[in-house]
């Protein structure tokens, strides 16, 4: 089923609604993931701003009060090789970025390659098992 793509004006109001500390970081992680995977496109989903491989959610920026947690859809697939994603449950994890103060740019990059080239191993494995 194809969805209707969204426009760059939603993920603008997106950014309008945020506070200038939580509007910094939620672009500074942004700009990283689209520096490391330009592919990915960016959707406003359950008021957080996701971005999509295709039709699959990667990840996603969720911002709180303190600070913002870029959730990585697949990350327990990741955690071996990133000690930093923190969460319990079945697949999601996250990391946190406190507001004013700098962004690891350089682990939110490496986390998108990661998670990307982890979904295509979860997609060549479904493709083997189900054909």
């Amino acid at each position: 089923m194809r969805r209707p793509l969204q426009s760059p004006a939603l993920v603008n109001a997106f950014y309008d609604s945020l506070r200038p500390e939580q509007r910094e970081t939620a672009q500074a992680m942004h700009r990283a993931i689209l520096a490391a995977v330009p592919h990915l496109r960016p959707e406003v989903k359950w008021g957080n701003l996701c971005f999509m491989n295709e039709n699959d959610n990667l990840m996603a920026i969720v911002l709180f009060k303190a600070n913002a947690h870029l959730q990585v859809f697949n990350g327990i697939m990741l955690v071996g090789e990133f000690p930093e994603l923190e969460g319990s449950g079945k697949g999601m994890r996250h990391i946190k970025s406190r507001y004013r103060q700098p962004v690891n740019e350089q682990l939110v990059r490496e986390l998108a390659l990661a998670s990307l080239q982890a979904h295509a191993v979860q997609q060549a494995r479904h493709a083997a098992r189900w054909g």
